[in-house]
C-alpha cells in the first residue's frame, strides 16, 4: 500500500471510493490530499469503461486500488464488510444504480450507522434530468455558466479551458460537503447522506448572476457588466509578440495607474463611460501592440496596475509564484520513472518535500485487503480465482 505524506487533517479517517470518475474521483483526491486513506474500487479488467491517462487524478498518489465485481454476490459482500470499517463512501453511479447493486445507502448505513455516503453526480438524486448522461459541458450549460461566458467569431459560446463542473461544482463540493459532515458526526455520532449534485455546485459559483436576475431582472450575459466585458478595463489584450496580457483594473485608481504609463492617461477618466468603451478598447489594444507581452507585465506590475500574463500551460509549471508555492511535485512509477505532476494545492494539506513514490500502476491491494478484513487464505483465494476480486 502508499503511504501518504504526512498525517494531515484528515489522517484518521478512512474512504471507500467506487470506482468514481469526475467530481467522485475529485473528491476522493481532495480528501486524499488532506490525509485521507482512500481505498478505490476499480471494475474488473475484462468490463468495458473508461481507461484513465496514467496522470489523471494525481496518478493516483495515497490512494491504494483493487478490482471488485460489483455484480457478483461475492462482490457485494466484499464491498459491504469494506464499508463497514470506514468513514466514507464516495460513489457515482446514476441514480438508483447502487441500490440496484446492493451497495447503496440503506444496505451501507445498515452495517455502519455513522457512515458518510457520498453520491456525486452530474444533476443529483431528484428532479427531471436526474437521469440525465452528461458530462462537465452539459451541467454548465444548465447552470447558465456557458451562456453567461465569451463567444467566438460567430458569437456561439466558447468552451471553458478546465471542468469547471466536475472540479469545482462537483470535486470541491462533495470535499467540502464530506468534510461538514465529518464535523457534524464528531458532535452527533450520526452519519449522512450526501446528494452532491455538480450542477448544483455550478449554480453556487454563478450566485452572482442569478441573484442578479432575480433582483432586478436584468440578464446577465457576455458584456453585461464590469466582469463580463462591458468595460475596456476588465479584458485580454494582444501584445506584440502575439501573447496576451489580463487587464483586471477594476477600481479607479489602478486603472488610472495603468492610463498613466501606457500613456493614455486622459482616458483614465472615462473608464465607466459606455459611449467611450468602443474607442478606449481601440486605444488599449493599439498601445499594448507596442511592446511584448513580458515587456509590459515587467513595466505595469511594478507599480499596483492588476494585470498579469495569460500563461499557457508549459508557463504556468516554471513561473515563478507557482514554484514559489510549492505546487509542482515530482513522482516516481517503477515503470515509467520520474515525472512531474500538480502535487496537493489546497490550504492546510501536506506538501510532499520529496518525490512520491506511487505504486506500479495496475498493482492491486485486493489480497492484503481481504486478509485485513479476516478472510481466510482459502476465501481469498477462491475470490481471485473467480474474479470477483483482482
Amino acid at each position: 500500500m502508499q503511504s501518504p505524506v504526512g498525517a494531515g487533517s484528515l489522517g484518521a479517517i478512512k474512504v471507500l471510493d467506487l470506482g468514481t470518475l469526475g467530481p467522485g474521483a475529485r473528491a476522493s483526491r481532495i480528501l486524499a490530499d488532506y490525509g485521507a486513506s482512500v481505498l478505490r474500487i476499480d471494475p474488473p479488467r475484462d468490463h468495458s469503461g473508461v481507461v484513465l491517462p496514467y496522470y489523471a487524478y494525481g496518478a493516483m498518489r495515497n490512494i491504494d486500488r483493487c478490482r471488485v465485481d460489483l455484480k457478483h454476490d461475492e462482490g457485494r459482500v466484499v464491498v459491504l464488510d469494506l464499508a463497514a470499517r470506514v468513514d466514507v463512501i464516495v460513489e457515482g453511479f446514476r441514480p438508483g444504480v447502487a441500490d440496484r447493486l446492493g451497495i447503496g445507502y440503506d444496505a451501507i448505513s445498515a452495517v455502519n450507522p455513522s457512515i458518510v455516503y457520498c453520491a456525486a453526480t452530474g444533476y443529483g438524486q431528484t428532479g427531471p434530468y436526474a437521469n440525465w448522461v452528461g458530462h462537465d459541458l452539459n451541467y454548465l450549460a444548465i447552470a447558465g455558466f456557458l451562456s453567461s461566458s465569451g463567444r467566438d467569431a460567430q458569437g456561439v459560446p466558447v468552451l471553458p479551458g478546465a471542468t469547471v463542473a466536475d472540479a469545482a461544482g462537483g470535486g470541491l463540493h462533495a470535499a467540502m460537503a464530506v468534510m461538514a459532515a465529518l464535523l457534524g458526526r464528531a458532535t452527533t455520532g450520526a452519519g449522512a447522506y450526501l446528494d452532491v449534485s455538480a450542477t448544483d455546485g455550478v449554480l453556487g459559483l454563478m450566485a452572482m448572476n442569478v441573484d442578479e436576475y432575480l433582483a432586478t431582472g436584468a440578464v446577465p450575459g457576455p458584456g453585461h457588466g464590469v466582469l463580463t466585458g462591458r468595460y475596456a478595463c476588465y479584458g485580454v489584450y494582444e501584445c506584440a509578440d502575439g501573447r496576451y496580457l489580463a487587464l483586471g483594473a477594476v477600481e479607479s485608481k489602478f486603472f488610472a495607474n495603468v492610463c498613466r504609463e501606457l500613456g493614455i492617461f486622459e482616458w483614465a477618466a472615462k473608464q465607466y463611460d459606455d459611449d467611450a468603451q468602443p474607442e478606449l478598447v481601440r486605444v488599449l489594444r493599439a498601445t499594448f501592440a507596442r511592446r511584448t507581452r513580458d515587456e509590459w507585465v515587467s513595466l505595469l506590475t511594478a507599480f499596483d496596475s492588476c494585470v498579469a500574463p495569460v500563461l499557457s500551460i508549459d508557463e504556468v509549471v516554471t513561473n515563478p509564484q507557482i514554484v514559489a508555492r510549492g505546487a509542482i511535485t515530482e513522482a516516481v512509477e517503477p515503470s515509467r520513472g520520474a515525472f512531474g505532476q500538480l502535487g496537493p494545492v489546497w490550504a492546510g494539506s501536506r506538501r510532499p518535500e520529496q518525490p512520491v513514490v506511487l505504486a506500479d500502476e495496475g498493482t492491486s491491494v485486493a489480497r492484503q485487503v481481504l486478509r485485513d478484513l479476516g478472510y481466510a487464505q482459502d476465501r481469498i483465494d477462491d475470490l481471485v480465482a473467480h474474479r470477483v476480486v483482482e
